[in-house]
């Protein structure tokens, strides 16, 4: 059912009690509102009782203005509105919380540094949609109350204590705080209490995917064959079958300690490793001598052997694809933008952070050495992996997603290669963000939240 979208006037509470709404007539017949009963108002975990007062000739909400303060509203607020008769509640919402790494309140203009652009783009496109957006971090999460202290914008940035949200996009970016005991109690209370969504629960692990994609023979074919690195023996058999492999640390990001290696000679090899600036070569006489040099690695950190693929280039310069896929607005995965990835000079990884550039497919396509035969239908063909490889993880790993980031291949044969699914895709690796613009991506998220959320 339409749920309305509705203007909050916040009006002096000397003129109307804080149990009391004002609400326009015409809406209340549209959504069947009882006028002057006792209701539950419910905003995310907030709940108060309070009776409504129909008003003639307008198609707004009146609230008193100590009521907004304990909702955390602002005059003017465009929200959904919904009845619900069976337990007699009147819902405002959506309610949505951004779960971010840290703020810095003694930078008022920029309190969320490098992205709050980004958070200013959020605000727009759920002004656009009629929801509510809060940015809160792990360190303002009111321990037992289910409320938070978040971030609006108002004219500015303000601090508020706020109820929990209907929905939590986690934007954490680090496991370690991701992990914090106050921040998983939070989420599982606030989905077992007031039946929040939480959406993008947690950092996704090199070797859980390829592990959980191996269940589906459909997608096979897409995996480079990857094992969890546990002894020499596995990494001589993998050696014996490839001519270069790569070691990935399955919990690394943004291609750090990614570790290439390639025969050398008869009997050597070569590791190449990516450090700040470039990449370091290292060559060593066997394997097991390789394998010796990175034995003090291996007890603090889990490394993923896999398969090195003769990728796309140009001018030596590898070329892979991120795709970014977000659930809609009927939940269903849709793919919102696939660009390519130019490494950068001295690189072998394509990572932003590590030199690359973007570029279009079909621009990627047309520097690359890809044959001509491949050519013709490659963005039609990298849509339907990422699509695939999207639905796979829903279907074989239990948490909830609402947007990945699905790093894709092609060989020089032209076939599609999974590299990497991030459940953290920075909005910065798919479409540049220019100040007043919402793009398509951000505005999808909303869509998603507003369907979990029954908006």
């Amino acid at each position: 059912m339409p749920t309305p979208k509705i203007d909050v006037q916040v009006i002096s509470s000397g003129i109307l009690a804080e149990d009391v709404l004002m609400l326009g007539e015409s809406v209340m017949k549209q959504a069947k509102i009882p006028a002057q009963q006792q209701l539950s108002l419910q905003f995310g975990s907030f709940r108060q009782s309070v009776s409504v007062v129909p008003v003639p000739r307008y198609d707004g909400l009146r609230i008193s203005h100590s009521l907004a303060r304990r909702m955390g509203l602002h005059s003017g607020t465009p929200l959904r509105l919904q009845y619900r008769s069976g337990s007699r509640t009147l819902a405002l919402g959506p309610l949505i919380g951004v779960l971010v790494s840290r703020d810095y309140p003694q930078q008022p203009d920029k309190p969320f540094g490098s992205i709050t652009m980004f958070c200013r783009e959020l605000v727009d496109a759920c002004r656009n949609q009629g929801a509510y957006v809060y940015f809160f971090t792990p360190s303002a999460i009111a321990s037992g109350s289910g409320g938070v202290e978040g971030w609006i914008y108002s004219s500015g940035w303000h601090r508020r204590a706020l109820p929990a949200p209907d929905v939590v996009n986690n934007r954490l970016t680090t496991r370690k705080l991701e992990n914090q005991p106050a921040v998983q109690r939070f989420l599982q209370e606030i989905k077992q209490r007031y039946g929040a969504q939480v959406f993008n629960e947690k950092f996704l692990d090199k070797s859980e995917v390829f592990e959980a994609l191996k269940n589906d023979g459909s997608l096979r074919r897409y995996l480079p064959e990857s094992y969890v690195l546990r002894s020499l023996a596995m990494l001589k058999s993998m050696g014996s079958r490839y001519p270069v492999l790569f070691l990935k640390p399955v919990r690394g990001s943004l291609g750090k300690g990614i570790i290439r290696l390639s025969r050398y000679g008869t009997e050597g090899w070569q590791a190449s490793f990516t450090i700040a600036g470039g990449t370091k070569k290292a060559t060593y006489p066997s394997m097991a001598k390789f394998f010796s040099s990175i034995s003090a690695k291996l007890k603090t950190k889990r490394y993923l052997i896999q398969q090195g693929l003769q990728l796309i280039e140009s001018g030596g310069r590898p070329i892979d694809f991120r795709a970014l896929t977000q659930k809609n607005s009927s939940g269903k995965w849709t793919v919102t933008s696939i660009v390519g990835r130019i490494a950068g000079n001295q690189h072998y990884v394509s990572n932003l952070a590590r030199g690359g550039t973007l570029a279009t497919v079909r621009d990627a396509v047309a520097k690359s050495n890809l044959p001509a035969a491949y050519r013709a239908d490659v963005s039609a063909r990298l849509s339907r992996a990422a699509l695939e490889i999207a639905k796979g993880i829903d279907a074989y790993i239990p948490e909830h997603f609402g947007e990945l980031g699905i790093d894709l291949a092609l060989d020089a044969g032209g076939r599609i290669w999974l590299l990497e699914v991030n459940s953290k895709p920075s909005k910065n690796d798919n479409t540049p963000l220019n100040e007043g613009k919402i793009r398509p991506s951000v505005r999808m998220m909303i869509q998603y939240a507003r369907f979990v959320s029954g908006f």
